[in-house]
């Protein structure tokens, strides 16, 4: 019988639609804390685990270091993914910041903070959001930023030891990386066991707030004029006035210090990184810049190693601008667009597997600096007779 013979009906799949590029989390957090009396079955030391149940794990964290104090702190703000490493309290401060830092053990292990690193290939998720409260001194701070450029991801930082907000704006001038913001000071909240007012890590509430906004907003929100939860003050008083920029808040934000402030709830005030550079001051250029190009790359893993044939470079050009029209039109980016540019895929490049796709974008800047401009007049006073009479 014919090859091309058949009585009846058949279906031939075709998949030539548009490569759909699908969400990475932008949400999950680590955290590196201390607690001696945790479950060491649910938090070894110097090893990444992974908390989706944040109540579950607070009753696993015990009740001396960091940890639980952390977990309930982010659970206040949401219940996002958590990526935990617990490390050991050293015999003193140096000790633990030894501890927290970590390194390579002796069986290849990862150590500390370090763990972080080993998290996406253990537990196929990859923490974007960091933090070392109450724990992270300046040496600390300096190797939590090194993880989060290595991890794509960004920074929260207490201005470690300081007392008042020169001593914060001084703190913060050791620091030049878009990946890290500054916070001054912490907060204050009522512990009922207690009977007492304690401090509460600003940076423990920074992650668990970041983790919320970008389930429920976007990562195109910065973290400031957002109210927090499970807060009734802060640690040092802040003078903040909306319409004045001489004050204690403007200080320290023209310093590219994240400070809070009090208006119908506690919120953060601020959204400049501890870059210069105009193209990264803002949180959420540097968030954006981050999730654009993770989930570009991460989008196209399919297409390593397929045949360079046109038909594939269309196909990943129409994804990248698929993708693109919904970012804009969701108002994550204000405009998006990717192109092949024959100036450098030149026949010698294709010829050896080598493609360049460009694409650019505009970030959403945040409006930091809204100036109304009021006039008095007394132009509404010309017709004031007609207006009478009528």
């Amino acid at each position: 019988m014919p090859a091309d013979y058949h009585h009846g009906l058949r279906v031939i799949e075709i998949n030539d639609g548009v490569n759909i590029i699908n969400g990475v989390s932008t949400a999950v957090i680590g955290v590196v804390c201390t607690a001696d009396d945790a479950d060491a079955d649910a938090f070894p030391l110097n090893k990444a685990v992974l908390v989706t149940d944040v109540y579950y794990a607070i009753a696993k964290a015990g009740h001396s270091g960091t940890l639980s104090n952390t977990l309930s702190t982010i659970a206040e703000q949401c219940s996002p993914s958590i990526i935990v490493v617990r490390v050991a309290e050293g015999a003193d401060d140096a000790a633990t910041t030894a501890n927290l830092i970590g390194g390579m053990g002796a069986d290849g292990k990862y150590l500390g903070m370090q763990a972080l690193l080993s998290a996406e290939s253990t537990l196929k998720l990859r923490p974007c959001i960091f933090a070392v409260p109450w724990l992270d001194n300046i040496d600390v701070a300096v190797e939590l930023i090194a993880v989060a450029q290595k991890l794509r991801g960004f920074a929260y930082l207490s201005a470690y030891g300081c007392k008042n907000k020169e001593e914060a704006v001084k703190y913060r001038e050791k620091f030049g990386q878009r990946e890290a913001m500054v916070i001054w000071p912490d907060f204050v909240y009522w512990d009922a066991q207690t009977k007492s007012e304690k401090r509460k890590s600003a940076v423990a509430v920074a992650v668990g707030l970041r983790a919320k906004i970008d389930n429920e907003v976007g990562w195109h929100k910065t973290l400031s004029n957002v109210v927090v939860n499970g807060v009734t003050g802060v640690s040092h008083d802040v003078y903040w006035d909306l319409q004045n920029s001489d004050t204690d808040a403007g200080y320290l934000n023209s310093h590219q210090v994240t400070t809070i402030v009090n208006r119908g709830g506690f919120r953060f005030w601020g959204e400049r990184t501890c870059s210069i550079d105009p193209i990264f001051c803002f949180e959420n250029y540097v968030r954006s810049a981050q999730a654009v190009s993770e989930k570009m790359a991460d989008a196209h893993f399919w297409a390593a190693d397929l045949p360079m044939h046109p038909t594939l470079v269309r196909d990943i050009i129409a994804g990248l601008n698929a993708k693109g029209r919904e970012w804009v039109a969701n108002r994550y980016l204000l405009g998006f667009n990717a192109w092949f540019d024959t100036s450098v895929n030149m026949t010698e490049s294709l010829k050896i597997g080598k493609l360049t796709i460009d694409y650019d974008y505009t970030p959403v800047p945040p409006l930091e600096n809204g100036m109304f401009r009021q006039r008095i007049t007394d132009k509404y006073l010309l017709d004031f007779a007609d207006r009478i009479k009528s």
